[in-house]
């Protein structure tokens, strides 16, 4: 006698299932995107578990840690030429970003260092360094793609929302009404990504505030490490404000922006 098939499993079982699978699929994609930041957060740890009285500081050792992992990104072919440049860019911006944070008063980097300028360790750039190299890594692996996107209102925004942050120490603070406006610039923009075998899609302003609240975790663990100390954090370690994250998912826009435009500079160049 033949045995009967086994029944099939039932609806809801099956969905739990495949949400499971995409899920876990969703995650490796993440874990292969945030390899640069991983990296860097790991030689922090490891930075901080040194000896004390060494002869080179740990700033300086983190700036030759940065520079090597971002060389061996580029070597393993984890990241392309033009990305390495976003990557660059982003540390250049995110360094300027620090000079000015750091001689108001708004944190510092209370270590020496040879490499400091400023008050600011050249190192102090890799934090957005790693955000750019995040946002480029999954632009590829999640194979994005921006419908409806306004490329000229939202790179003029997105620079206005980092000039604000400079400047709001000394002219009034607009982030707020940028806040409004880059939700008005972003209203119909959608990012369609992979995961797995299905196309998903989600407001770009979803994408700021989720990508915002990440980032805001990996500031708490960063300043945990010693990366660098707000001024409430430099007799015992507490918290990040929950207010950076609302920060953090207006500046993910200038990284979105740089990137959108590595990636269009890219494509003219293949049609040329």
């Amino acid at each position: 006698m033949n045995a009967s098939p086994s029944p099939a499993l039932p609806a809801l079982p099956r969905r739990l299932l495949a949400f499971t699978r995409h899920l876990l699929v969703f995650g490796w994609i993440q874990t292969r995107a945030c390899v640069f930041a991983a990296a860097l957060f790991l030689g922090m740890a490891a930075a901080e578990a040194l000896p004390d009285g060494l002869p080179v500081s740990r700033y300086d050792l983190l700036l030759l840690y940065g520079v090597a992992i971002t060389a061996l990104g580029y070597a393993m072919r984890w990241e392309t030429g033009r990305e390495v440049a976003v990557v660059a860019v982003c540390h250049l911006l995110g360094f300027a970003f620090e000079v000015v944070k750091v001689q108001v008063g708004s944190w510092t980097y209370p270590e020496d260092a040879l490499t400091k300028v400023a008050g600011v360790p050249l190192y102090g750039g890799f934090m957005y360094a790693a955000v750019g190299s995040y946002v480029c890594r999954s632009w590829r692996l999640f194979d994005l793609e921006l419908s409806g996107y306004r490329p000229r209102a939202t790179a003029v925004l997105a620079a206005l929302v980092y000039l604000n942050f400079l400047s709001h120490h000394w002219l009034p603070d607009a982030r707020w009404v940028l806040a409004g406006l880059l939700l008005l610039a972003t209203g119909g923009t959608r990012v369609a990504y992979t995961v797995g075998t299905i196309r998903l899609r989600m407001p770009l302003a979803l994408a700021f505030v989720l990508i915002g609240f990440f980032l805001w975790v990996a500031e708490n663990l960063a300043t945990y490490l010693g990366a660098w100390s707000y001024p409430h954090q430099l007799d015992a370690w507490s918290p990040v404000p929950v207010t950076k994250w609302a920060s953090w998912a207006l500046l993910i826009s200038v990284t979105v922006v740089i990137a959108h435009g590595a990636r269009e500079l890219r494509r003219g160049g293949d049609r040329s």
